[in-house]
């Protein structure tokens, strides 16, 4: 799988809220390869604080050689690429990691949660690309209507006409949580479907139970703390299914998985 290092200068920056950003980067090495599930380690900063490069899903990969993050200001990382501005240049690795597959089904649910949205979008893009795209749900969930508008009218204005939202406080969609969205819409016919979801980890395990009650198979993009991105610092390991002592790195063995691959305690 090609990786590439390289200096991408930013090409636009827009604030969809206080704290959420999405960044778009000048980098058509990376986006000539890369797929959806991917991700990019993006150095912050030009001096050593901070230290470690941040990894962030593709969000989206368009014209000219541009890829897209999507990202909320979290802590010192974040707060410094938020402030950054066009013209502007990033150090990158990528693309790395494992992405989702995309083998022939009936259909596709994606399921996205909080920043976990970021990835699904390229996903939803790359499926209607296909030569038999096949029938796509979206369910989207967040805290708030703040955080979840603006990214559900993307999808709209993909295409994308089953869309069904969720959020905590109950100001867009079903009041509640994302993963209480799927057998609403996939009912009984879950072998007909491939669950493709992204999001914090309790979102996560309530999407990977939902998946095995309903016989429906699922992959799942984590979300972990990196140091590199590339297997050598080890401190994305998480608990493998079925191996006392067992671990997959999500940076090398995922992000994306089988669900059934996660040990989900």
């Amino acid at each position: 799988m090609n990786q590439f290092q390289c200096q991408a200068e930013i090409v636009r920056m827009e604030h969809l809220t206080s704290d959420i950003v999405r960044m778009t980067l000048q980098a058509p090495d990376i986006a000539a390869c890369a797929i959806p599930g991917q991700f990019i380690m993006v150095k912050a900063g030009e001096g050593c604080d901070p230290l470690l490069r941040r990894p962030f899903s593709i969000h989206q990969v368009i014209g000219n050689g541009r890829v897209q993050i999507l990202f909320k200001v979290l802590g010192k990382g974040t707060r410094l690429l938020a402030g950054m501005r066009a013209g502007m240049a990033l150090n990158l690795v990528g693309p790395l990691g494992r992405g989702f597959s995309l083998e022939s089904r009936e259909g596709f649910c994606l399921v996205g949660g909080g920043m976990g949205i970021a990835p699904l979008y390229f996903l939803a893009r790359e499926l209607q690309r296909l030569s038999r795209p096949p029938q796509l749900v979206v369910l989207l969930g967040a805290r708030t209507a703040a955080e979840l508008a603006q990214l559900a009218e993307d999808f709209r204005e993909l295409g994308v006409r089953e869309l069904h939202l969720a959020t905590d406080d109950g100001s867009l969609g079903h009041h509640g949580y994302v993963a209480e969205l799927i057998p609403r819409q996939l009912g009984r016919g879950g072998d007909d479907w491939q669950l493709c979801a992204c999001g914090p980890h309790p979102m996560l395990q309530a999407v990977a139970k939902e998946a095995k009650s309903l016989s429906c198979p699922c992959q799942v993009s984590l979300e972990t703390m990196m140091a590199c991105g590339i297997s050598a610092c080890l401190g994305c390991a998480i608990p493998r299914a079925g191996l006392s002592g067992a671990y997959l790195h999500v940076c090398k063995d995922g992000p994306v998985f089988d669900a059934k691959e996660v040990a989900w305690l």
